[in-house]
């Protein structure tokens, strides 16, 4: 398998169930746990063809992190406040209390959201946007000739802005998020400091959305 597949194929796979997920609601909950465990098995399994991460300024990702957080939770509730026809509005929620009836089944599957959300998510889409796809865009004919956050306008806007439109229900937050872990990346040529932002971002949110029951958050 080539060094590209193996980073498409992660985040080609979560993409195609999220998409069924989304578009058959009783399948939600199994397809989240589905694409958790798949993604999880090819990361693993295709390790090998990764960048290798380096964890320098893990602190500072941790800071981005939080900061992203109030960054999200702030943006979506203004814009949900300010913009009455937001995109968001006219996506439902998914309240586990509300499909399953068992409690340990909710928060089964309550677990495996979060630590998919904080421990998959972040290695997946940090390698694919922050790794591949950024340095693709600078060096086309071979990725790998482009280091690991070298600075390109181009890759900085373009990234941020297929991350969060391509991918995010929430375009406009993510985009915004996207940029400030794109700036993490130039700063520190680490994408652990990236992986880290990511995982810290997302899981306070899955601690915000369990303390506040604002499931539109998840």
């Amino acid at each position: 398998m080539s060094d590209e597949m193996a980073y498409v194929l992660p985040m080609g796979t979560f993409l195609l169930f999220t998409w069924a997920g989304g578009n058959w609601p009783e399948f939600f909950a199994w397809s989240y746990a589905i694409k958790t465990v798949l993604a999880a098995a090819l990361l693993w399994g295709l390790k090998s063809h990764y960048t290798k991460i380096s964890w320098r300024c893990a602190w500072l990702g941790a800071i981005v992190g939080v900061v992203g957080l109030v960054q999200w939770v702030g943006m979506e509730k203004l814009l949900l406040h300010e913009w009455p026809g937001y995109p968001r509005l006219s996506h439902p929620a998914y309240v586990p209390g509300e499909h399953f009836s068992v409690a340990w089944q909710k928060w089964l599957f309550i677990m495996v959201r979060w630590s998919g959300a904080s421990l998959v998510v972040p290695f997946m889409e940090e390698f694919f946007w922050r790794d591949f796809l950024w340095r693709t865009l600078i060096a086309p004919n071979n990725f790998k000739l482009a280091a690991v956050g070298e600075w390109d306008l181009r890759a900085f806007l373009i990234v941020a802005v297929l991350f969060g439109a391509g991918v995010h229900i929430e375009w406009m937050t993510a985009i915004v998020w996207g940029l400030m872990i794109g700036w993490l990346l130039v700063k520190t040529r680490s994408l652990g400091a990236c992986v880290i932002a990511h995982a810290v971002t997302n899981f306070l949110l899955g601690a915000y959305v369990l303390y506040s029951g604002d499931w539109a958050f998840w």
